[in-house]
Order: C-alpha cells, then structure tokens, then sequence
C-alpha cells in the first residue's frame, strides 16, 4: 500500500463553504503536513477522512479501505486527536483512560502509565480540572497508546505553550520512528511542522494549491533581487508568485519551482541575478496562498 490516505476529486458542500475535487495523497509512513488559514477546509477534509460528513462527490480511501464502506475496519488503526477535546469532564484521568482503552483491542496499558508519569499528569485529577495543555497531552496519550497505524491530529497544540507543544511532538515523532506509522497533521502554525514533516499539503479556501515534499516546499521558493529588461522574461521555467520594480532597470521577483541551473537560463537572456534569496517555511506559505488568490480573483 502507497498511501495512508488518498482523495481523489472529492467535493462536499454546505451552507456558505465548498470542497471542489479536492485530490491529495498521504505516503505511508510520512508525517504529513496539511497546512491553511483558519476557515481553509482542514477539519472538514479531516471529517469527510473519518467518515463524520456524508462526501458529496469523489472517493476516499484510509489504510486501503474505503470510505465509508469499509470505515469501521480503517479507525480501529486510526488514532484521532480532534480540534476541540471531547471527553468527559466528570471522568478522572485514570478513568478517561480506562474508557478509551475499552474500545480499542490493542491499547498499551503499561506504555499508557509511562506517558502518564511522562506528560506528569495526576491519575486521580478530574478532567474538568485539567489545563489546556494537560488536556492535550491526554488526547495525545489516549490517541497513541491505541498503536495505530496512522494518526490523525487537528490543530493538536493550537493554544498550547512551547514547553507542552514540545512535549506532544516529541511524543509523536518517537512514535513515528519506532513504529513507522503514518501521521497527517493538521495545523495553521506553519513555523512549527517545518521540522517536524515530510510532505506537506496546503488549503486555501477549499481547494489544495499545492502538495510536494517538505524540502521541496522549502527550497523551491525564491526571492531574485534582479537588474536588466525582465521582460525576456517572458515563458520562464519556473513561475512567478509576485513582482515588484525598485527603480526602472531593478526588480524584486519571488518565484516558485526554482532550480539553481535556472540562473544560466535568466544569465543568457541579458538580465543580471544580483542575489538569489531563501525564503523561510511561513514566508514562502504566505506566497504562495497570496499569488493562488490573486489567480482566482483574476
């Protein structure tokens, strides 16, 4: 099996919000990335993944199976640490954990008192009075000592301070390492999956803009501080996100799909490159999502 997860041209629609032929396909093994703005379509593609929204159009498939057809065989290896904790506050932590583990066959009780003493959470502590942060290293607990084989996170240290969202990383990529599972991760902190992923996925308004691997991502994108006629220009091999002019004859141009032996293609048609510029992970995010909607508002 090639991938953990694949969409292929699925579209779902509700009041005010749209996923038109979304396609994307998750690696096996991979840590995958699914990057966008708030209000992008992540949590709804997540729920159209597990089967919690009916898919207007298109398929998808988890693990092989198909969804939903198969959906109950494809979550029994699916880890899932949604947006917004769900469990219950009357529960203790030892119990909360003692439920979760009822539903699933393969739950690692004694790695679960591990992480316990690990993530320094009170077995006797009601939910109702746990932190965000101690919350979010519950659900992290409960998701992993299932020993799945792919793990699904939406935004799973949104809110949380550096120390704990180290935590919950950590927890996740020696899991990953270990266990060679898949994980798709969800998040709108671009900076803090740049390390953390393999492949990445953007969101924008429903629709993916672009799906490469993590270096890829990273170093395809470009600024080229420019002298000379850029209209030569014209049909360049890579594309062009934006462009600026500092006087007539300078140009500040930030490209995507860049190769260094482009340098000689720009070089042979008179224009001179006076410095090739890298782009950090969050800058060429925010490039990319403002060229596409100035495409689609073309």
């Amino acid at each position: 099996m090639s991938d953990a997860i694949r969409f292929d041209h699925v579209a779902y629609r509700t009041r005010g919000f749209a996923i038109e032929g979304l396609s994307l396909a998750v690696p096996t093994g991979s840590i995958y990335g699914f990057l966008g703005p708030n209000g992008a379509g992540k949590t709804t593609s997540i729920r159209l993944m597990l089967g919690l929204l009916p898919v207007g159009a298109g398929a998808i498939t988890v693990l092989g199976r198909k969804v939903p057809a198969e959906l109950p065989v494809a979550l029994a290896a699916t880890g899932y640490v949604p947006e917004r904790p769900h469990l219950h506050p009357f529960l203790t932590v030892a119990e909360s954990i003692d439920l979760h583990a009822a539903f699933h066959v393969r739950f690692d009780r004694r790695w679960a008192g591990e992480l316990i003493r690990e993530f320094r959470l009170a077995p006797d502590r009601p939910l109702a009075r746990l932190s965000k942060g101690e919350m979010g290293k519950l659900l992290i607990l409960q998701a992993l000592c299932q020993q799945p084989e792919l793990l699904v996170l939406d935004e799973p240290t949104d809110g949380l301070d550096p120390v704990v969202r180290r935590d919950v990383l950590s927890a996740v990529v020696d899991y990953v390492a270990e266990r060679q599972a898949t994980v798709f991760i969800s998040s709108h902190l671009v900076h803090e999956l740049e390390r953390l992923c393999d492949w990445v996925g953007v969101m924008d308004q429903g629709r993916l803009v672009t799906e490469m691997p993590m270096e890829h991502f990273k170093n395809g994108i470009k600024r080229l501080r420019l002298r000379g006629p850029t209209e030569r220009l014209a049909e360049a091999p890579f594309a062009v996100l934006s462009r600026s002019a500092k006087e007539p004859e300078s140009a500040v141009w930030v490209v995507d799909r860049w190769e260094a032996r482009m340098t000689e293609w720009i070089d042979a048609r008179g224009v001179a490159i006076d410095r090739v510029e890298d782009l950090d992970l969050e800058e060429g995010f925010v490039e990319r999502l403002r060229a596409r909607r100035e495409v689609a508002r073309a």
